[in-house]
């Protein structure tokens, strides 16, 4: 599944790409570019292949969250012959393929071909309905699916928690992101959803989903700083993102950290305060730790602030969800069926990992509809 999107957002150089012989040379085969070929020769050429259901059941499923996890887990199942229904919170499926990665890594019109395909092979999508608030759990239990797919993702946004931060002109990542991608803000007042980024964007973070910030606020005719407070070589980001970066003139500041965000009398973001940072001992995750430089504090003038540091679940659907059981951090926990802490609901991809990979979620699909399976007709069985 998704091998047009795999082909262009995965991390092949860590995953597929590191397990060829020649890795070893520093020259794998470019698996990624392979198969982002095939997938669009293939969908050009022929269209996409028509599935053949194995085992037609009456037994619905409602599927939870219409990204990677929640597309896989439902292309499987309905192979299978379930009745699936995908619930998706946004009026357009394919979760943060759609709102967040930017057009420029991933064309929209190719997550819009691999969600008709799955609604070729009968699953009917729902948009515009918010799991946990327009229906509960327990509701479609009570409507008649048999079993529950939570694929919700992981996108509640964190924050730097410093003085200034609810001024005008700062952005979560998400929202950012959404508003420019999904939103078509660059197109305001044509499009509704107005994003002023002024002429200077200052982007927090090291990771893919910073650098998608960054390339998209330079793209919007800023211009663009991001600040890391780790070195280069220790960034999350893919290589392959940091050069692009560079190439378009993305600016990085490489052991700084953010200390506070300055607004004018208007409330409106004008600067930011850094302060410059060295290595110090091994930390948790195994890199030096960051100690700040005293006396170095330094400030850059800007009109935005992205704020990029990772995300997490989203905790609406376990507040409104008795029984359903996470960890401190909101992630929910699974056994090694996929399972739950309630019986028939399953879950699989970020809402159970933290944010992770488009290629891991999908893994986590396909297994959850192996177990779903099991388990529905296990219940067959026992009636």
């Amino acid at each position: 599944y998704l091998p047009a999107i795999c082909g262009r957002v995965c991390p092949q150089e860590e995953q597929c790409e590191a397990m060829c012989v020649l890795s070893k040379k520093k020259m794998p085969i470019n698996i990624g570019a392979l198969e982002r070929y095939a997938a669009d020769h293939g969908v050009k050429k022929d269209g996409h292949p028509s599935s053949i259901v194995y085992r037609p059941s009456s037994d619905k499923v409602a599927v939870v969250g219409s990204g990677p996890a929640g597309l896989t887990c439902s292309a499987e199942l309905a192979k299978m012959g379930y009745r699936v229904t995908l619930f998706e919170s946004l009026h357009v499926p394919g979760g943060v393929l759609v709102y967040g990665i930017p057009e420029f890594r991933l064309p929209k019109n190719i997550v819009k071909e691999e969600v008709e395909y799955i609604k070729n092979l009968g699953v009917d999508v729902k948009p515009n309905i918010l799991i946990g608030k327009t229906f509960t759990i327990e509701q479609l239990f009570k409507d008649g699916y048999k079993a529950v797919f939570l694929g919700t993702g992981a996108g509640l946004p964190n924050f730097l928690n410093i003085d200034g931060e609810n001024a005008a002109g700062v952005y979560s990542a998400n929202e950012f992101l959404t508003r420019v991608n999904l939103m078509k803000a660059y197109g305001f007042p044509k499009n509704a959803t107005p994003v002023n980024v002024g002429n200077a964007v200052i982007v927090i973070g090291g990771g893919n989903v910073a650098l998608d910030s960054a390339r998209s606020a330079k793209r919007l005719g800023a211009r663009v700083v991001l600040a890391y407070r780790r070195t280069e070589a220790q960034m999350p980001a893919r290589a392959e993102e940091i050069e692009n970066a560079k190439e378009e003139g993305i600016e990085f500041l490489f052991l700084t950290a953010p200390k506070k965000i300055l607004a004018d009398e208007n409330g409106r973001v004008k600067g930011m305060e850094f302060i410059k940072m060295e290595l110090g001992d091994t930390d948790q995750s195994g890199r030096p730790r960051p100690v700040a430089i005293k006396g170095s504090d330094f400030l850059i003038e800007c009109q935005t602030v992205i704020v990029a540091i990772g995300q997490s679940p989203n905790p609406l659907l376990f507040k409104a969800t008795k029984d359903l059981k996470t960890t401190e951090e909101g992630i929910i926990m699974v056994d090694g069926h996929s399972m739950t802490s309630i019986p028939g609901v399953f879950a699989g991809g970020d809402v159970t990992t933290g944010a992770a990979t488009v290629i891991s979620a999908m893994g986590a699909g396909k297994k959850a509809a192996r177990e779903i399976d099991k388990y529905l007709l296990n219940l067959a069985d026992r009636s």
